[in-house]
């Protein structure tokens, strides 16, 4: 640690977090029964996508490990994370007799179950609740009555110990005119469980997997130089970072037995402990990168984090005076025993992103072009996580699009 982690930073902090019982390692979704009768819940709604609800390593280790406790599979989750959706998950709730959701797959799944809770608490018609989001772009989080979830990642983008939620809307549904996305937050909509384990996750395609472990990765970065780091956060965020790019590293070199995969885990938990408070999140600019590079466009998160975080890193850096702390950075990932830490830390970040076979290149993606860069950059600017930004970045509109075209 540098002198310049710290000089700008106030030593005074609060810290809130009520987390997830965490449950990990090899095998411990054959306990799935277990922690339900250990959280008093007995009938659970496995909430995911088609895909994991078809494949038989996925969804049958969930299966047998809920037992008599699985009242059924609602696996109709997208990555649009559609309100609909969570509408049509409500009534399967409901005929289900279920009181608890079980996520199972990648954060999609997460939100969409949180969405399910939310509307399960209200008596407000689908309509009522569209017409809410379509004039705020979110959804109000009853005071009691949420179901209960339990979440079982089988991708590396860290959504799991969060209580925030993305969602959107579509004129197909026939309950909004016009495209609409938003989110929602609130301490409730924190799982009461979080599941990890590496036999699951190793059935998981690697292409899928390398780009949700971008998503993680970033989060471990982002919580060391957000403005609101804490002492607390500073822990789990280092230490998740050396663990997780060693993972991530031996992932990369095509090392994919049940060790990697519980090395990854571990940084995953790690990196995201505490990340996700009441009020607040360390998810800071690369996050508004990813917003503002997604929002119109196909481009994938992960993939969108991955080309834009070298040179993100490299606008901190560069930019005077601003507490970017590259030394704290530096020593996560390996390298503080090098002279230039800000080099070597974009040097890191571009291997592991490169061993992890993303793309480096806005133009190699399904993404916006340089014409669209002025939009993007204001989008970036505007998106409620810049508020995070390391102290004292002051960024403009042309330093931002001077990003995307360096990423271009």
């Amino acid at each position: 640690m540098t002198a310049s982690d710290s000089s700008d930073r106030d030593p005074a902090f609060r810290f809130e977090y009520e987390p997830a019982t965490v449950r990990f390692g090899a095998g411990c979704i054959d306990d799935l029964e277990g922690e339900l009768e250990a959280q008093g819940l007995e009938r659970a709604l496995v909430v995911c996508g088609s895909t994991v609800g078809s494949t038989p390593d996925v969804i049958e280790p969930v299966r047998t490990g809920l037992g008599d406790r699985l009242a059924g599979v609602f696996d109709e989750t997208t990555p649009t994370k559609r309100l609909a959706t969570a509408i049509d998950g409500r009534e399967r709730l409901r005929m289900d007799d279920a009181d608890v959701l079980v996520s199972l797959g990648g954060g999609s799944s997460l939100d969409v179950a949180k969405v399910i809770s939310i509307l399960a608490a209200s008596d407000r018609t689908a309509q009522e609740v569209a017409t809410e989001f379509a004039e705020t772009g979110t959804i109000t989080v009853p005071d009691s009555g949420l179901v209960p979830i339990v979440a079982i990642p089988t991708t590396l983008a860290g959504a799991d110990l969060s209580m925030v939620a993305g969602v959107t809307a579509s004129p197909e549904s026939g309950l909004v005119d016009e495209e609409i996305g938003g989110g929602i937050a609130d301490p409730e909509l924190m799982p009461a469980a979080a599941v990890y384990d590496p036999e699951l996750v190793a059935t998981t395609p690697a292409s899928i997997l390398a780009g949700s472990a971008m998503n993680g990765f970033d989060k471990g970065i982002e919580t060391l130089y957000a403005r609101n780091a804490t002492p607390i956060t500073d822990a789990t965020a280092r230490h998740g970072l050396e663990t997780l790019q060693d993972g991530l590293r031996a992932f990369g070199d095509g090392e994919r037995d049940i060790g990697t995969f519980e090395t990854i885990l571990e940084g995953v938990v790690l990196v995201q402990y505490g990340i996700s408070r009441p009020g607040e999140t360390t998810a800071s600019i690369v996050h508004a990168f990813g917003h503002g590079l997604t929002r119109t466009d196909d481009v994938q998160q992960g993939a969108a984090h991955g080309i834009v975080v070298p040179h993100v890193l490299e606008y901190l850096f560069e930019s005077d005076g601003v507490d970017a702390r590259a030394g704290m950075l530096a020593d996560a990932l390996g390298v503080g025993d090098a002279a230039d830490h800000e080099a070597a830390v974009v040097e890191a970040v571009t291997e592991i992103r490169d061993g992890l076979g993303l793309p480096s290149r806005l133009r190699d993606v399904d993404g916006p072009d340089p014409e669209a860069f002025p939009a993007v950059a204001e989008a970036i600017l505007n998106d409620a996580f810049m508020a995070n930004a390391p102290p004292g970045l002051e960024p403009t509109v042309d330093e931002i699009e001077g990003v995307l075209e360096r990423a271009w």
